[in-house]
């Protein structure tokens, strides 16, 4: 079995710094993209960043220049590091990861996120 596991949310002020990481473990030949999502209440769940196992990155306009999204592939760990916190960055953020096992079976997983509240 595979799962993702975040941590690093909690509560900051408007203005302040928080780094999510999510580490998937399990019978993994690799993970390629890995992401993450977020979704407040009463919205959609929305793509935050993005990034190839080779590095390249997307990120929705709305975080640009404040988030960066990072990946470590020997310890199948993603990264998301967020500055210039606003509160309409409140949201439970998701891990996600396109994962191909090791017999070469591929799927989606997402982790069961971690909530970042951020206070004006």
């Amino acid at each position: 079995q595979v799962q993702l596991v975040e941590s690093g949310g909690g509560l900051v002020q408007a203005g302040g710094s928080l780094r999510l990481s999510c580490t998937a473990s399990g019978n993994i030949r690799s993970i390629n993209p890995m992401g993450w999502y977020r979704q407040a209440p009463g919205k959609q769940r929305d793509l935050v960043a993005s990034i190839t196992s080779s590095g390249s990155t997307n990120y929705a306009d709305s975080v640009k220049g404040r988030f960066t999204i990072s990946r470590d592939n020997a310890k199948n760990t993603v990264y998301l590091q967020m500055n210039s916190l606003k509160p309409e960055d409140t949201a439970v953020y998701y891990c996600n990861g396109y994962v191909r096992t090791v017999d070469n079976y591929v799927r989606d997983y997402w982790g069961k996120g971690t909530l970042v509240t951020v206070s004006s």
